[in-house]
């Protein structure tokens, strides 16, 4: 029994099974990196098995606000910077669901930063898929946090004075358990990234280059790129956290000395998820709230009678 029929069930489907019937053609400026996002996450989704019941699909505002309608599944539409927190409490509520949560940098590294470092302490078992395209594109151009220092916008006319934010050594100190960087030019691989990291039993962070064409001339492609699982001159232990976290450093400061390096930094497959470890010290139920809806022996529990033995 699940909150869903189809969860659980043993079903085929292809990537058109997520394009949905109702504004299907994505209104992004042409040459948008977050082309790259959803056609890398349609085509990893019957690598995953999952079909678009079985997915809800949270974003916040910006650009990458608009993916979950363009992906056809359970959708939120959440506010700037919160889509972590309600990503959270649906995985909690009905953990059969596979939650997948997105942003750009500003809405993930700036305004919801608080959010995506406690999702990542905690390991909630879930995909972050950030657009990181180095500027805030849908209001118009604006310095983010991943910006790089000497970035000129309309906020900072004479050059950023501040150092980028590090994203991929921010969510290693945070504690993310599946740690990897990808670009809209590398479909490929992009896709195989996003089945691992929605696999993963965790929270799988992927910062998604994703080029801006209108507001961010600088960042060009992100090409040329170097694959890091296939390079002898980089390659790392990815389940050693030290050699991760240079690895990590590497790739952040060659960023914008023009070389970009793609592909799997963190993998712990051992630390268990937020919601396993809940269960294990028996503060959330083993039947999943979202069940009980369709179990008419279930019973309900007061919240007065939860809240008992914390005083």
């Amino acid at each position: 029994m699940s909150a869903f029929s189809a969860i659980g069930a043993d079903s085929e489907t292809d990537d058109e099974a997520f394009t949905p019937g109702i504004e299907p053609q994505p209104t992004w400026c042409p040459g948008c990196g977050d082309f790259g996002v959803l056609n890398a996450l349609k085509k990893a989704m019957p690598e995953v098995g999952r079909n678009p019941d079985e997915v809800a699909l949270f974003t916040g505002i910006g650009c990458s606000g608009k993916l979950n309608s363009y992906f056809e599944s359970y959708g939120f539409h959440t506010i700037h910077g919160r889509s972590l927190p309600v990503a959270r409490a649906a995985k909690l509520a009905n953990p059969g669901v596979e939650v997948i949560a997105a942003g750009g940098d500003g809405d993930g590294y700036g305004i919801g930063g608080n959010h995506f470092i406690h999702t990542a302490r905690e390991n909630h078992d879930m995909t972050y898929i950030v657009f990181n395209n180095e500027i805030f594109g849908l209001t118009k151009g604006q310095t983010s946090p991943t910006s790089p220092k000497g970035h000129k916008s309309k906020t900072q006319p004479s050059g950023s004075a501040k150092d980028p934010l590090r994203p991929l050594s921010l969510s290693l100190s945070a504690g993310a358990s599946y740690i990897a960087r990808t670009a809209a030019v590398n479909p490929n691989q992009a896709a195989e990234i996003l089945a691992e990291a929605i696999q993963h039993d965790g929270f799988a962070h992927v910062d998604f280059l994703t080029q801006c064409p209108t507001w961010n001339k600088d960042a060009k492609q992100y090409v040329p790129y170097t694959d890091i699982q296939e390079s002898d001159e980089f390659g790392h232990d990815i389940n050693d956290r030290a050699e991760a976290a240079q690895a990590m450093y590497d790739a952040e400061s060659k960023l914008h000395e023009g070389e970009i390096l793609t592909g799997r930094f963190y993998v712990d497959d051992e630390r268990p998820s937020y919601g396993q470890e809940k269960r294990q010290l028996g503060e959330m139920p083993e039947q999943p709230l979202a069940e009980r809806y369709f179990d008419e022996d279930a019973e309900w529990d007061r919240s007065y009678d939860l809240l008992e033995k914390h005083k």
